[in-house]
């Protein structure tokens, strides 16, 4: 199916070329949701942007292309008010069409793309023989969203986790491991993340405190990136244990599955990275380190900064490891786009890579490198969220008290209602609640705004929130069970029939679910499909309290399951791209 604003710009591409000529066929209309309902559904701005080339005053460009416009089957007659705007409203009879069209479409006239691309996706990134806290919340969920969005439109979206598996910390845990409790080298099992958090912790502390202790994390770094057998054994035993127990909070967050690409896969091909930017003449020894002086960036002394990639030791740093994952994506997996979700305090560090990656010739036109970054979660004294003892909210305790309070929650509920639930629903219900309430929260943010981590406003079942959205979706299966409705089977010859206001404002809003998610594709904000999301919730809301489904005459009865129907499906799909899913009570 053809999207609406598909038709309306090709039409005013016909119109421009017959009113100023083939050189114009091509120019935006300029098209957006009208400001107020009143002034109809569209509005045109184009005959702004073309007073100055065409040398007329807007209002006659807009009453000359008006002349042109052959919009009969889509809009009733255009008008042109103010300055020059171009006004549009939709016809009732294309509205019920394109209800009709989507009914028996299970991509809800989504298309899909015509020029799909290679994408990667670059989340969640934590750092092995680390518990995941707070930190790592806006990656996962941003990331995992973007690439369910980005695949449902039809590109090729790979997930990749670039996570921290590499380098000296790996030393210091080795030389501990294998100083407190050599045992765990052959018994791995006994071990479980959250002993490897304090684990680390003691090892850190050693390091810090004792400088033989220093020389032998040293030396097992040496070890590691030699391949000697036991110290890749003590690696291998940190890197499963934490991958499980990620997969664990993963699966819990129902974050998809993730490709485990990380620092070491890049290690030996770093040598090869230092070369080619020597070969490009990019390379410049400093202080015996090796670097590119970058571009627009300064040091204290208003002289060009320096990027380090390999330190005067001969060793390599985080810098070296992101540009051989520059050049790996561009040459081996050959993605056209590579996106990383990462806090907005990161955005110097992609700035410089990204840079030496052009200027190296990896990053070219036929390949774009984003930095999608975002704020941070805050606690309700405005700032960083952290425990009472002042440290990063581990996101376990997070997840999982989200789930206490939402069960809490359901349960007061069902004793106001009196009624009786088993202890499978109550367990089902509240975590799917409680974790797509803190998923919902962080997404309905304009992901490069800081927000608030707040319980009770996430849980809240009025406003813009997760429980908000399920129980529209349950109020509508409500509607089956109570009518014995069989969605599927309503027929796809039923009449749709638009008479109600709010069954045209359900309807007109049902239809722009691929003008949102076109839009997430080019500025990869998924707070544009959660304001989608609830305010279709609004207005099916407002329809549900003002027209009568179960109790109307046919042929309106079946229409309005249709428009139930429809919502319901959409709902689903749209909190599905946001990895939520649905509850069919609550």
């Amino acid at each position: 199916m053809i999207s609406t604003i598909a038709q309306l710009k090709n039409r005013f591409g016909q119109a421009l070329i017959a009113a100023f000529g083939a050189d114009y066929g091509s120019v935006d209309p300029i098209l957006v949701p009208a400001s107020n309902p009143k002034f109809g559904d569209y509005q045109a701005n184009v005959s702004l942007s073309l007073a100055k080339p065409l040398g007329k005053a807007p209002r006659a460009i807009a009453e000359q292309l008006v002349q042109q416009l052959d919009l009969a089957d889509l809009c009733e007659p255009p008008t042109v008010a103010g300055p020059g705007f171009i006004n549009l409203t939709l016809r009732t009879s294309y509205l019920e069409a394109q209800i009709k069209a989507i009914q028996s479409d299970p991509r809800l006239g989504v298309a899909a793309i015509d020029q799909p691309q290679r994408v990667i996706v670059d989340y969640p990134s934590p750092n092995i023989a680390k518990e995941m806290h707070v930190g790592h919340l806006r990656p996962a969920i941003v990331g995992d969203c973007l690439a369910r969005i980005l695949e449902f439109i039809g590109h090729d979206v790979q997930r990749i986790s670039h996570i921290g598996d590499w380098g000296t910390p790996f030393g210091m845990l080795i030389a501990y491991l294998r100083e407190a409790y050599p045992a765990a080298l052959t018994a791995s099992e006994s071990l479980d993340l959250g002993d490897l958090s304090t684990f680390y912790r003691q090892a850190k502390k050693r390091f810090d405190d004792d400088e033989n202790f220093r020389e032998a994390a040293r030396l097992s770094v040496v070890e590691l990136q030699a391949g000697e057998a036991e110290t890749l054994q003590a690696w291998k035993i940190v890197c499963e244990l934490s991958s499980r127990s990620y997969r664990v909070i993963y699966d819990l967050m129902g974050i998809a599955h993730v490709l485990e690409r990380g620092e070491s896969f890049y290690n030996p091909l770093l040598e090869s990275v230092i070369e080619d930017l020597r070969a490009t003449g990019l390379l410049v020894e400093d202080n015996g380190a090796q670097c590119v002086f970058l571009e627009g960036f300064t040091n204290k002394e208003g002289k060009p900064l320096p990027l380090i990639v390999q330190k005067s030791d001969g060793g390599y740093n985080y810098a070296t490891t992101d540009l051989a994952a520059i050049r790996y994506r561009v040459k081996e997996d050959k993605a056209q786009r590579v996106i990383y979700p990462v806090g907005m305090e990161q955005t110097n560090h992609f700035t410089q890579i990204f840079q030496v990656g052009r200027r190296a010739g990896w990053i070219t036109e036929a390949v774009e490198f984003i930095h999608a970054p975002f704020g941070l979660v805050l606690g309700e004294d405005n700032k960083k969220l952290k425990t009472r003892s002042g440290e990063a909210a581990r996101l376990q305790d997070l997840l999982d008290e989200a789930i206490v309070r939402a069960r809490a929650d359901l349960e007061a509920r069902l004793q106001a209602e009196e009624r009786q639930e088993s202890e499978a629903f109550i367990a089902h219900a509240a975590q799917v609640t409680g974790i797509s309430a803190i998923k919902y929260a962080d997404l309905s943010q304009n992901r490069t705004s800081n927000y608030i981590f707040s319980y009770d406003r996430m849980l809240a079942l009025q406003g813009n929130t997760a429980p908000y959205m399920l129980y529209a979706y349950v109020r509508v299966q409500g509607v089956s069970r109570k009518g014995q409705i069989d969605f599927e089977a309503l027929g796809t010859d039923a009449k749709i029939l638009l008479q109600d206001e709010t069954e045209l404002v359900l309807a007109k809003h049902l239809l722009q679910l691929d003008e949102v998610l076109a839009q997430i594709d080019e500025d990869l904000l998924p707070n544009r499909l959660c304001q989608y999301l609830f305010e279709l919730s609004q207005k099916f809301n407002r329809f549900y309290e003002q027209c009568p489904i179960l109790d109307a005459e046919e042929p309106l009865r079946t229409s309005r399951l249709i428009l139930a129907d429809l919502t319901a499906r959409s709902l689903k799909l749209g909190l599905a791209l946001l990895g939520i899913p649905v509850l069919e009570r609550m």
